[in-house]
């Protein structure tokens, strides 16, 4: 089910631990909420529905955590600037398309496998991509260190769910189910990979009619991303998180993308910076000579400098308009 909505001001936690406070929404979509003491204002969540239905997460027995939205920068006080952490009940939601032509793109935000680092409310990107025409779909997803039975899977076996029931609800969004794309950032890049390799095998016995469909989607976009598992370029954060006991060279192989690349991989394309010091760009050169090798139609963009974020002399996501051109030379757009 959605994430519970109320008009709960923003918590701080009183535990040492709790580093950021939670934050609470409103039930309904009308006025934006400002909290006590901040300036900005609650916007208000866009459309979601759950990715699995009540009682059908898999792997879920013995799961213990409680999921919580928190604020991300505590100390600037935006209660939109907000991560879901040990995600139980994995949403999508909705940025529709005022004028929809038919393409849609599941949204993988990132987070470090720690945490989703997505608002409710949505943001700049989802916006830009409906105000063309794409129906967006944003998704949080479970992380691997919170007990699920698939363990480092649990996050691949959501974004598995989530194409197929925009697959599955095609008509009622009003989108083609042969022009799905799919775009991540950072942890989120490496779980669109994952997903875009991985649609030769079932990661989860089916629930629903939904899961008949299938997983592959018709072009990939990866923005500074995770992508291996291994040293000496592996994101030692995601490592942690994915293999919270260590995990062997051979767990680590099968989780880094540039070992199992299929064929037919969906054309590929990449974004990164050469400054990144949290995630090293070759990340993506090692992930673009592996899909080159194999003749999988790839592009790659390394910018001089722009750090984890890929924020160029101020401009925010200077590598959109090229993945644009790159998503409608291979069928996204017409």
């Amino acid at each position: 089910m959605p994430i519970s909505l109320d008009r709960r001001q923003i918590l701080a936690s009183a535990a040492a631990s709790a580093l950021m406070p939670v934050v609470a929404f409103a039930q309904d979509s009308g006025a934006p909420l400002v909290a006590e003491g901040m300036k900005v204002p609650l916007l208000p969540p866009l459309e979601s529905f759950p990715l699995w239905p009540r009682g059908k997460v898999p792997g879920s027995k013995g799961v213990t955590v409680k999921e919580e939205w928190i604020l991300r920068n505590p100390k600037d006080g935006n209660p939109n600037d907000t991560a879901a952490t040990h995600v139980t009940e994995p949403i999508l939601m909705v940025r529709r398309a005022k004028n929809p032509n038919g393409s849609a793109i599941l949204m993988i935000p990132g987070g470090g496998y720690v945490r989703v680092a997505v608002s409710r409310a949505g943001g700049g990107t989802d916006k830009d991509f409906a105000d063309r025409g794409t129906t967006v779909f944003v998704m949080t997803y479970r992380l691997p260190a919170d007990g699920w039975g698939a363990g480092p899977e649990a996050p691949l076996q959501d974004a598995q769910r989530a194409i197929r029931l925009i697959r599955h609800r095609a008509k009622d969004f009003g989108i083609d189910p042969n022009r799905i794309g799919v775009i991540g950032f950072s942890a989120g890049g490496h779980l669109a990979g994952w997903l875009s390799e991985s649609f030769g095998r079932e990661t989860y016995a089916p629930v629903d009619a939904a899961d008949t469909q299938p997983t592959k989607p018709l072009v990939t976009g990866m923005f500074y991303p995770v992508m291996t598992m291994m040293a000496p370029y592996a994101h030692g954060g995601s490592v942690k998180a994915m293999f919270p006991n260590g995990g062997t060279d051979e767990q680590k192989r099968k989780v880094s993308l540039e070992f199992n690349l299929p064929i037919d991989m969906p054309p590929t394309f990449l974004a990164h910076a050469g400054d990144d010091r949290t995630v090293p760009a070759e990340n993506s050169l090692i992930l673009y000579q592996a899909l080159r090798a194999q003749k999988t139609p790839t592009e790659l963009h390394i910018f001089e400098n722009g750090g984890h974020g890929l924020r160029v002399n101020g401009q925010d996501q200077p590598y959109m308009p090229l993945f644009e051109a790159f998503a409608k030379r291979h069928g996204l757009w017409g």
